[in-house]
């Protein structure tokens, strides 16, 4: 019994380690978290948990000996530290506090503590010689080695080339970030650029300070906060603080409003200090870290193999504020459904200004029993989609009256319908314009014709001038060629002839992206690929029975009837028509390297592929019977990878998925 239970215990730790060491990955090394600084910290506290209780289990390699992250060469070349740039043990409860401060009172004589803010971005130190800065190196493995960033070090306004005193050697380490307002510019930009929008202003600075292009870094107007002398040669301090003045007197930017403190009660006091003015800062922190001020008393204490003895850092919980309802709008999606959201006044939540959350729908409004007027809580789910959390009842004006969803479109005015053993109420106009503008995005969108160029701005233009009115109007644009240009809808004569020219291009895609882009409900591209697998053309799945959908592999009942009624529909029939009739592929070509060598397996693609393209791989693979997922789970069974893989390869091998390389697939194949 003993045996099977040790067993147990080392599966779960185990499972955890792999958990720990993908989601580190994310946050480290691609600069990308899926999950909140909270959830991870619980990990790690769930781990320390059990090795307590097993130490006989505890490994060299475990997340609780080792520091997160690993150098890349990304930015540059790699360079060995000096000094281990160490992370902190992380407290999360005033009882945790009172007992760290506590034992260094006991441990110590005498100790001062040193209260200060800690900074969410990336940590960075630089070196400097003689007194003119040498080198910027980033925490990579903590251990080790981390990059060489010092072009990009040079263009942050608080990196300080020279210091007024040439010191022979010094070392310090820092916090670059991004204040909220930079980070708001930058997004800002993003937006305009049609690229991604970053998820928070930690992710922003750490992929910035990578960058290849100092210009980059230059124009996203970063800043560092120095936080610690690591080394220094040719003059001496006694404290942490005298060390922070010295600095300061070089022009060094160090963290503000640091506090010395005494006591246990005097540390919390500045703890919940700053706990107060946290949204009023210009920058984003997550806790508040804890150092002993002298020196020698550190020396003394020293480090274990991952944190600093004489620091720690106090967590915060997961942001939420409170603020007012202001109204709630309805709007319609592509397929007719009306979603709700919450409008709110405006607050700052994980580095970005919100003011808006999803409510899903009449259930969801009814279980919060949310009315406008009403102070609510909202937080982040998973420090990116702004939730709210519940209603503050007891701040509520009596009068305020249930909310309920209109019974009508709020943009054509059709009575709604609410749909039989769900949550969903739907608009059942098939000519609503909310509708048609979302469905012809989707229908020129990368997954499904992908027409480059296509805008969402150029779509309601041209649905509000009445030149589309169906996904087949999209291939009659160039009838109104002068028109287009004369108007200057899309742009002037070169602008206009390339969008056209990409329409055009469009028409011979696989007959798949047709599929997926006429907006059958529950049809999406993987639906629409096994589909087209089993059908020879469109005209082929117009004309099928239920029976047969229901064999397509992936197709349930509810997508076999939604596939039924759409060609049912003596509209839809008409449009496929003109869809036909300008020249758009309809039709599966065959491959004669079509075989079931693959049938029952599962791939994810991954990284930069050398020999083929990553849409080649898939192809290939698809047409030997295998399967293509996004994501990696238990159930894969090949990931082929290429260079720079990334985090799908580390989750991986954290389950034990079996890698392959582009040769390999081949060689599967012969």
């Amino acid at each position: 019994m003993y045996d099977n239970d040790m067993a147990n215990v080392e599966d779960r730790i185990n499972e955890i380690k792999k958990v720990i060491k993908y989601h580190s990955n994310r946050y480290y090394n691609e600069d990308n978290a899926e999950i909140t600084d909270y959830d991870y910290d619980q990990l790690m506290l769930t781990l320390k948990a059990i090795e307590k209780e097993h130490p006989e289990l505890i490994t060299l390699d475990s997340p609780t000996q080792t520091v997160g992250g690993n150098a890349k060469r990304k930015a540059g070349v790699l360079v060995k530290h000096n000094v281990p740039m160490l992370s902190l043990q992380d407290v999360f409860t005033k009882e945790e506090v009172y007992s760290y401060v506590n034992k260094m009172i006991e441990e110590l004589i005498d100790p001062t503590f040193v209260v200060e803010l800690k900074i969410d971005g990336l940590s960075m130190s630089l070196r400097y010689v003689d007194g003119k800065l040498s080198v910027a190196v980033t925490r990579g493995d903590g251990i080790i080695q981390g990059e060489d960033v010092t072009e990009n070090a040079k263009v942050i306004k608080d990196v300080v080339r020279k210091l007024k005193d040439e010191v022979p050697y010094l070392e310090i380490r820092g916090e670059v970030y991004m204040s909220t307002e930079a980070f708001d510019k930058v997004n800002e930009q993003q937006e305009l650029l049609e690229k991604k929008i970053f998820a928070n202003p930690r992710n922003c600075a750490a992929g910035t300070l990578r960058q290849l292009d100092s210009k980059v870094t230059k124009e996203r107007a970063l800043s560092l906060f120095i936080f610690n002398v690591q080394d220094v040669k040719g003059i001496e301090f006694e404290t942490h603080t005298e060390s922070y003045e010295w600095l300061k007197k070089q022009g060094v930017k160090v963290i503000e409003n640091y506090v010395k403190c005494k006591t246990a009660d005097e540390v919390w006091n500045a703890i919940q200090s700053i706990g107060e003015t946290r949204g009023k800062l210009a920058y984003d922190i997550d806790g508040v870290v804890i150092k002993i001020n002298n020196l020698e008393d550190r020396k003394e204490l020293g480090n274990t193999s991952k944190v600093p003895k004489w620091a720690i850092a106090y967590k915060f919980p997961p942001e939420e504020k409170e603020t007012k309802l202001i109204d709630i709008e309805v709007a319609v999606g592509r397929t007719g459904r009306i979603t709700p959201t919450a409008i709110f006044e405006p607050i700052r939540l994980c580095g970005t200004t919100v003011s808006r959350a999803i409510l899903h729908n009449q259930d969801f409004i009814d279980d919060l029993d949310i009315r406008i007027g009403d102070t609510i809580v909202v937080y982040k789910s998973g420090e990116i989609i702004p939730k709210i959390k519940f209603v503050v009842k007891e701040k509520r004006v009596s009068e305020l009256k249930r909310f309920k969803i209109p019974g009508f479109c709020p943009v054509c005015g059709t009575p709604t319908v609410r749909e039989k053993d769900t949550s969903d109420i739907k608009c059942i106009n098939p000519s609503c314009l909310a509708q048609l503008e979302r469905h012809i995005i989707n229908f020129v969108g990368r997954n499904a014709m992908d027409i480059k160029g296509f805008g969402s701005a150029y779509v309601k233009e041209l649905i509000r001038l009445k030149y589309i009115k169906d996904v087949a109007d999209v291939y009659s644009l160039f009838n109104y060629r002068s028109e287009l240009i004369e108007q200057g809808i899309i742009g002037k004569e070169k602008n206009t002839d390339k969008l056209l020219e990409a329409i055009d291009k469009s028409k011979k895609n696989e007959a798949q992206r047709l599929l997926t882009g006429l907006g059958i409900s529950n049809i999406g591209k993987v639906a629409a690929k096994s589909i087209m697998k089993h059908y020879k053309s469109i005209e082929d799945l117009k004309n099928t029975s239920l029976e047969e959908l229901k064999n397509v592999s992936d197709i349930g009942e509810i997508s076999a009837l939604c596939i039924l009624k759409f060609f049912e529909d003596d509209k839809n029939c008409e449009m496929i028509n003109r869809l036909k009739e300008y020249g758009v592929n309809m039709a599966v070509e065959s491959d004669g390297n079509v075989d079931n060598k693959f049938d029952g397996l599962t791939f994810v693609v991954t990284g930069t592929l050398t020999s083929m393209g990553r849409e080649d791989a898939t192809v290939l693979i698809e047409n030997h019977g295998g399967k293509v997922s996004s994501s990696v789970s238990s159930k894969t069974s090949y990931v082929l990878a290429g260079e720079n893989a990334g985090s799908k390869l580390t989750k991986a091998q954290g389950l034990g998925v079996a890698v392959i390389s582009e040769e390999e697939l081949v060689n599967m194949l012969k």
